[in-house]
């Protein structure tokens, strides 16, 4: 359950958002072609504040903006440098021509600020600060030297990563999302573009933009997720619980096994229709161990109430640490089975008969 302090500063923070008025936007040809929207950062020297923000507000005479190294479909991110560390600083702005995407973006941003400001976890990227200058919000937050794990799967041969390490990336995400799930809080973007890997491979999870509590989730109506990973029920924006985590993670895990993109032979809508549908799922490779299959079924049933819990998640991936470190046979590939007797007889006897 989440607690009376987080929910009151959640809702604190909430009403200072909504008290700091809009008073510039981009035009959305300015907004497309901007080549940064940094510029817009201009600083005066003085901390960018409103009542009640000390918290988290950004410095901004304090914040130095390098490259840009990463883009969304909404957002910027640039590697720069806050009070003389390295940090990640994602920018989103809001485009004046598209009221309805303008009021989406205020929302994600409020939600990713008033979440990250609270959460402190290994397995979980750093919140340093954050800013509200129309019309640009920026979000600064740790530098992890890794990038995506995307990016690193792309750069992996097919099937290629070594279980060991399978492991060890499955169970940073597990932790991370455990912690999550017990502070109430549904992540709903699960998927390798949000996981980051520092330079020891250690995974965080990130981009809270479409967070939210548990409690305060309602359907997905109108919910603006990535099919390719979004279990069934978000798909079909239905209500949904912490089990569209549990799926999503189903999907990463799949990925870190075949370093492919889930359904890469088809456009996400057709993905969405084969999941939903046809209770389509990616292929497990012939290779995959069964300790491995067995949870990534559960995870991604079709039934949410099927799926496990990221505490029994955890559990079982530590319990298959433990089995590895004393047996480094754990993971070899099931044989495949023998051919079978009869049909071994017809080719002999076939092969004899023409000869």
């Amino acid at each position: 359950m989440v607690c009376l302090e987080s929910m009151k500063k959640f809702r604190c923070f909430k009403q200072i958002s909504n008290n700091v008025k809009t008073e510039t936007r981009l035009s959305l040809g300015e907004y497309n072609r901007a080549v940064s929207w940094s510029k817009y950062l201009v600083s005066t020297g003085a901390e960018i504040k409103g009542e009640g923000e000390e918290d988290w507000s950004a410095d901004m005479s304090q914040l130095f903006i390098g490259n840009k190294f990463a883009s969304g479909r909404h957002s910027r991110i640039y590697r720069g440098i806050y009070k003389q560390r390295d940090v990640a600083i994602k920018l989103m702005s809001q485009p004046e021509e598209d009221e309805n995407l303008a009021t989406v973006l205020e929302k994600h941003f409020t939600s990713e600020v008033a979440l990250l400001f609270r959460l402190r976890h290994p397995n979980i990227i750093t919140f340093v600060a954050a800013c509200k200058k129309p019309p640009v919000f920026c979000i600064i937050t740790e530098y992890l030297a890794g990038g995506s794990l995307r990016k690193y799967l792309h750069q992996q041969e097919p099937h290629s990563v070594p279980f060991h390490l399978v492991l060890k990336l499955a169970l940073d995400i597990a932790r991370g999302m455990q912690f999550l799930h017990a502070e109430g809080i549904l992540h709903r973007d699960l998927k390798s573009e949000n996981l980051l890997l520092g330079e020891d491979m250690c995974v965080k999870v990130a981009d809270f933009g479409i967070s939210c509590f548990e409690s305060q989730c309602g359907s997905a109506k109108g919910f603006t997720g990535t099919y390719r990973w979004m279990a069934p029920e978000m798909i079909k924006e239905k209500q949904h619980t912490k089990k569209v985590d549990v799926y999503s993670f189903g999907i990463v895990l799949w990925e870190l096994l075949t370093a492919l993109i889930p359904f890469d032979d088809m456009t996400p809508e057709q993905a969405a229709f084969a999941v939903c549908q046809k209770n389509a799922r990616p292929p497990l490779p012939h290779t995959c161990p069964k300790a491995f299959s067995n949870l990534i079924k559960k995870c991604w049933s079709r039934n949410p109430k099927k799926r496990p819990h990221f505490d029994e998640i955890v559990a079982t991936l530590e319990s298959y640490l433990e089995s590895l470190n004393q047996n480094p046979e754990f993971f070899s590939p099931v044989p495949p089975p023998p051919t079978h007797s009869c049909f071994a007889r017809c080719i002999d006897g076939s092969n004899s008969m023409s000869s």
